[in-house]
């Protein structure tokens, strides 16, 4: 991700959580990608008793009419707004205390042991020195994947 659309997603947050705070929901996760001729904003939202399709259109309305005024990202964007869905990804410390005991994908930014893409189940989330740390059984093998080098991690649903 480049420095910019990081600091798109920042601004997105700063202004979009309040909004959802007021609707009693919460901000799982916002991604900001640059296309062609135009940017896409998802951003992903959850409640108690999950979102319905009418909050997913309200919330994009609200959105829609915040990140215009703020001209954040700059210039045309689609905006999507939706619930994590079966694979959710996982952001915060929260996310990661919640689901674990769940089957995850981890992808990090370098090689831990020669992996960089790791699919188990998250056994434990983990406060080591101030650094957190996610253990994840791979078939057996317990691997420790500081927090501060994932990349993506999401819930695996298993069918």
């Amino acid at each position: 991700m480049t420095e910019a659309m990081h600091t798109y997603q920042e601004e997105m947050r700063r202004l979009i959580e309040p909004l959802l705070d007021s609707e009693n929901m919460e901000l799982i996760d916002i991604e900001c990608l640059k296309m062609k001729s135009r940017w896409l904003v998802k951003i992903y939202i959850d409640k108690d008793g999950g979102v319905t399709i009418n909050d997913c259109s309200e919330i994009s309305k609200q959105a829609g009419d915040l990140l215009d005024v703020h001209d954040v990202p700059p210039g045309p964007y689609t905006l999507e707004v939706s619930s994590p869905g079966l694979d959710r990804p996982l952001t915060r410390d929260k996310d990661y205390i919640k689901y674990i005991g769940y089957k995850v994908h981890v992808r990090v930014g370098e090689k831990i042991e020669g992996i960089k893409n790791f699919r188990g189940k998250l056994i434990d989330y983990l406060d080591e020195n101030g650094r957190k740390t996610l253990l994840v059984d791979v078939s057996g093998n317990i691997y420790r994947i500081p927090k501060d080098l994932v990349v993506k991690a999401h819930l695996e649903y298993e069918f």
